[in-house]
Formats: C-alpha cells, structure tokens, sequence
C-alpha cells in the first residue's frame, strides 16, 4: 500500500491560487460579542480561499465574513473560515482562509479576477 507523505494540511490547500492584492473587508465578532470590521487587501487567492494580513487578534475556526467586489463592481460578500494564523511584522497576522458559503460567489469573483487580470496582460504584451 502507498505511503503519502504530503500532511493533511497540504491536501487541503490543493487549489488553484494566485498572487493578487485585492481590496476587501473582513469582519468578525471579538470574544467579548462585539463586531469589527477591518479594510485590508488579499496576499493571494485560490478557489477556495485567501490569504490576508489582519490587525485583529483571531483563533482558528473563528467564522469571518469578506466584501469585495469584481472587476465589474458587483459586489460579492462570503462566509469564511480562519484556518491558519501566523504572526507577521508590526504586530499583524497573516490569516489563511477557506471559504464556506457562498462557494460559487467566491468562484466567480476568482475567475473573473483572473480573466480581468489576463485581459490586461494581453494589452501590454
């Protein structure tokens, strides 16, 4: 029988993923019941998730809700979940995220993204 030697962590994080800063807004309750709202941008997104820096202290498994929008402006709002959280510089966290509903809405936001982003190439090339 085969022996995998990739960890469960990377079978997760099999995904299509690119590195583009996008605008978006992240908020969350603290543990004291009070909501909060930080604007920030993505390090990359993948079809399932994204990766950000956060000034709020968070846990993983904490539920998280993103805004942003498409390249069209129609807006775009998901439910997430923290699932990795590294400390970075001055204080922040990086913060892994998986995207639990809608999964389509956070899709659609990637290809167009992607396609938006390939569009540009092609006019500089």
């Amino acid at each position: 029988m085969p022996v995998s030697l990739k960890t469960p962590f990377e079978d997760k994080r099999f995904a299509l993923r690119m590195a583009l800063r996008l605008p978006i807004v992240v908020s969350g309750r603290g543990t004291d019941g009070a909501a909060w709202s930080e604007p920030t941008e993505t390090d990359d997104i993948s079809t399932l998730g994204a990766l950000f820096q956060l000034n709020q202290t968070i846990e993983p498994g904490e539920s998280l809700y993103i805004r942003s929008h498409r390249p069209d402006g129609v807006p775009v709002e998901v439910k997430a979940q923290a699932v990795r959280i590294v400390p970075a510089s001055y204080g922040t966290s990086r913060v892994g995220v998986s995207i639990q509903e809608p999964k389509d809405g956070w899709l659609r936001l990637f290809v167009a993204w992607i396609a938006d982003d390939n569009v540009v190439e092609g006019i500089n090339e």
